[in-house]
């Protein structure tokens, strides 16, 4: 095992045992010909995109991050109503009055939203074309047989900062939509369970969108599969991983 995949690894254990400490804060940069794009993991679910001198704000969630510091949103994504992902005390903390929040249908009252998103819809906002597509289980369910999130019910994104696209999947498996997904440059895909994806999972769709930067998140309050995401995109040509603490 080399050096680098052996500090991954502690780190993954790290992040088992105490999950928001180990997820760095530091603004990570992403250099696009029309801009910088800074991003910020806070934690589990929750990310913070700047670019051009605009906040926006994805499924913030109070209990990964202390949103009285954090800077204030311009935009507030939400992808789906459960609770780790609608904190109406985390957007109140930085929404003004000149911020606006997109939501799913489902999370629509609880954030209080400006608009509503359905899979398939397109909107801009802040001069950032926003696209809502699917974001569902297939194989994993609860014991009634229904999956954690039903089709259709809940939405990742596709954000377009300038040259740069980005897609922050939500709670989502591998789902055949995928493959519909073009040019996305920096990508955002959950390794938790039961209710995302098995780090195989993760891995195949990273290789079907094929983005220049892979983040993979929403593994620090379930099972993480981070490890097995990790050894499965080794030798990948194209894709970095980011947001890893080495």
């Amino acid at each position: 095992m080399s050096l680098r995949m052996a500090g991954l690894l502690l780190c993954v254990s790290v992040i088992l045992c105490a999950p928001v400490c180990a997820l760095s804060q530091q603004a990570d940069v992403i250099k696009g010909a029309s801009g910088d794009l800074k991003v910020i993991l806070v934690g589990h679910g929750s990310v913070i995109l700047e670019f051009g001198g605009k906040v926006v704000h994805v499924d913030p969630f109070g209990k990964v991050g202390d949103y009285d510091k954090l800077p204030k949103a311009d935009l507030i994504l939400i992808t789906h109503e459960h609770g780790d992902h609608l904190d109406p005390a985390a957007i109140a903390k930085v929404r003004t009055e000149k911020t606006v929040v997109v939501s799913s249908e489902a999370a629509a009252r609880g954030a209080k939203a400006d608009a509503v998103m359905k899979n398939g819809d397109t909107r801009t906002e802040l001069g950032f074309k926003i696209e809502a597509v699917a974001a569902y289980n297939i194989v994993h369910k609860r014991d009634t047989g229904e999956p954690f999130h039903p089709k259709g019910r809940g939405n990742g994104y596709v954000i377009t900062f300038g040259d740069l696209r980005v897609y922050v999947a939500g709670d989502t498996e591998n789902i055949p939509e995928m493959k519909d997904l073009e040019k996305i440059d920096v990508a955002f895909l959950p390794v938790n369970l039961p209710y995302t994806m098995t780090g195989k999972m993760a891995a195949e769709a990273a290789k079907t969108i094929k983005p220049k930067y892979l983040y993979p998140y929403h593994y620090a309050m379930g099972k993480s599969q981070l490890p097995e995401v990790l050894e499965l995109m080794k030798g990948v040509d194209g894709t970095e991983i980011r947001g890893v603490k080495k």
